[in-house]
């Protein structure tokens, strides 16, 4: 298909998300399949070539992200997402999915479906009150982590639970390398391996490590920093790909200054140096390019 024939069609498409004020029954989407209308919108080159671009590096600047204000519901992508649709920008490598939320008191997602993704929820402020067809009902607060790998499919809401604040989260999807596994929910804390000042890790492909696992050949670190700091990584997988994105404060990489809500994407790479400012706080995911 040539790219002109591509991108009329892609712009046709619409994402799985969020269009209408309130999703509240999943049986009008049983039809449709995450996995399906998210691939087909995947471009020729898996690595973003737009915006501010060095070697081997594309930066994604907190204010070129997609914006959408449904009133309850105010939400920025990284990616294309829902009616924020960017042929350049639909995803990195296997991250599909990095969305910043913030769902007013009482308000929130009503049922609907998932399949073949690996979704992750990290909660930055307040508590979102979760229920799937699995059998799981709980509240994921500030300080937690939560996986689902929708699999062969899943049913879930997601409420914030609080009376009178907003409820503020990463939601961040990312294709499995595993299709039509049986699904699975995981929710931990993570105050008791929380650091400061040094990356630690909240997510790997092994039940046996650090965090929780997903179905594909990620990791995911935090970092943390009440002073000024001088931080590594190094890549876990030959041909991985790192995309960083600052939750709070600053850092610099190469000399190259990242602020609140900024997106960097890095690949032939071995190691990573960078600087954070004081009261920074980083989300490090080290991924495959290539999908699966």
């Amino acid at each position: 298909m040539k790219r002109n024939e591509f991108i009329k069609k892609t712009a046709a498409l619409s994402v799985i998300g969020i269009s209408s004020p309130l999703i509240s029954k999943a049986g009008k989407f049983k039809n449709e399949s995450t996995y399906d209308k998210l691939i087909d919108q995947i471009g020729f080159n898996h690595i973003p070539n737009k915006e501010i671009k060095t070697m081997n590096t594309v930066i994604h600047k907190a204010s070129t992200r997609g914006h959408a204000d449904h009133g309850w519901l105010k939400a920025n992508h990284s990616f294309s997402f829902a009616n924020y649709y960017n042929p350049e920008r639909t995803n990195f490598g296997v991250l599909r999915v990095l969305n910043d939320d913030s769902i007013a008191p009482k308000r929130g997602f009503g049922t609907h479906p998932h399949d073949n993704m690996e979704i992750i929820t990290i909660p930055l402020e307040g508590d979102l009150e979760h229920k799937d067809n699995m059998g799981n009902g709980t509240v994921i607060k500030n300080g937690d982590i939560q996986v689902m790998s929708a699999g062969t499919g899943i049913t879930h809401s997601e409420f914030n639970a609080n009376h009178d604040s907003y409820c503020k989260l990463l939601q961040i999807w990312l294709f499995p390398n595993k299709k039509n596994i049986t699904p699975r929910y995981d929710q931990i804390t993570l105050n008791s391996i929380s650091k400061k000042n040094k990356l630690y890790q909240i997510l790997s492909p092994s039940a046996e490590d650090q965090g929780v696992w997903i179905h594909q050949d990620a990791w995911f670190h935090l970092g943390e920093y009440n002073q000024k700091s001088n931080d590594q990584y190094q890549i876990k997988k030959d041909g991985n790909g790192i995309y960083i994105f600052v939750i709070e404060g600053s850092i610099s990489i190469n000399n190259q200054p990242l602020e609140k809500r900024d997106g960097i994407g890095i690949w032939d790479i071995d190691q990573i140096n960078f600087e954070a400012q004081p009261k920074s706080k980083i989300l490090l995911m080290e991924l495959p390019l290539n999908l699966v």
